[in-house]
């Protein structure tokens, strides 16, 4: 009963943030549009302290923001650098770490230039998925991202909040149903629960997949 009360409290609470910070639409990283959930940011920027990897694959440029965010950690860090990918250009940004890719996340141009730059990679190499959130292309995405992963990092799934609050129920079935399929039947990634409810409130149910071999 407790668990079902918090829950209903936690879910109002983020519906209430999500509206009030018109869905994290004008958060911004030094004056750069950066559109994140800042409880999950804080909860990447740990991830990337932790993991240090090499290569950060980015599916969902959009306004560059947060390719900006981990270049400039990455910056603080003395390594690390991204590969950040959008079918289409809403941004004048440059940055020595972060190269930046235009088409389809799974589109066969795209993927020949992700496969070069793991192979390239001493590792480790993190993803991040943030692009089309609709079922089928995240699934599509994890099925085409997942292997570059490198065991003990994560491919980090973002907005399953899609399927949880009723808010966004017009994108579904969104990121968490891919998710889950993805998942049935693999013993290589498994949910990193503690961190993906690191805040309690969270865009990315299930989003936090760590690959564990």
């Amino acid at each position: 009963m407790k668990q079902h009360l918090d829950r209903l409290v936690f879910q109002r609470f983020h519906d209430k943030l999500v509206r009030k910070t018109n869905n994290f639409g004008n958060i911004t990283w030094l004056g750069q549009p950066v559109w994140q959930n800042v409880l999950d940011l804080w909860t990447i920027q740990e991830t990337l302290f932790e993991v240090k990897p090499d290569l950060l694959i980015e599916c969902g440029t959009n306004r560059a923001g947060s390719a900006m965010f981990y270049a400039q950690l990455f910056d603080l860090m003395g390594k690390g650098r991204i590969v950040t990918v959008d079918v289409e250009k809403l941004h004048d940004r440059t940055h020595p770490r972060v190269e930046f890719l235009l088409g389809s996340s799974v589109g066969e141009p795209v993927l020949q230039i992700m496969r070069q730059r793991v192979a390239a990679s001493p590792g480790p190499v993190m993803v991040i998925l943030d692009s089309d959130h609709s079922m089928k292309h995240v699934r599509a995405e994890l099925e085409a991202y997942a292997g570059f992963v490198s065991v003990g990092s994560y491919c980090m799934v973002q907005d399953g909040v899609i399927d949880t609050l009723k808010r966004f129920r017009r994108g579904r079935p969104g990121p968490l149903p891919a998710i889950e399929d993805f998942l049935r039947g693999r013993a290589d990634f498994v949910v990193d629960q503690e961190r993906c409810d690191r805040f309690l409130i969270t865009h990315h149910p299930k989003g936090w997949l760590k690959r564990v071999r």
